[in-house]
């Protein structure tokens, strides 16, 4: 008995579909490995930055991050990376915080108007 070519059309059919459940189920591990990834990374830096800066410190990059979160991000990956290379003496207070902020601000630009 011979197969019907509408079996064989269905058979290539499937085959193809499986093979695109497949991949995507590949795409989604590596995605998922991704994800994880950068959250030990996030985790990682959280860690740095409690043992590197004090309470007042922290409290005011919070209050940076609820107004400019991506500035805020910013000012963390820096601060952890001081860290990680030795440069950071002690812990970080509120006073160096404060002037690390005024440093990695980006520069604001001024207007002055004149009235005649």
């Amino acid at each position: 008995m011979s197969e019907n070519p509408d079996d064989e059309r269905l058979e290539e059919i499937r085959e193809k579909k499986m093979q695109e459940l497949q991949d995507r189920a590949g795409e989604g591990g590596d995605a998922e490995a991704q994800q994880e990834a950068q959250q030990r990374a996030e985790a990682q830096q959280e860690a740095v930055l409690k043992q590197y800066l004090t309470d007042g410190a922290r409290q005011r990059l919070n209050a940076v991050e609820m107004s400019k979160p991506e500035f805020a991000k910013k000012v963390k990956q820096q601060v952890a990376s001081l860290a990680q290379s030795g440069r950071v003496q002690g812990r970080i207070d509120e006073e160096q915080m404060r002037d690390l902020l005024k440093e990695l601000q980006p520069e604001q630009q001024s207007f002055d108007i004149r009235r005649r």
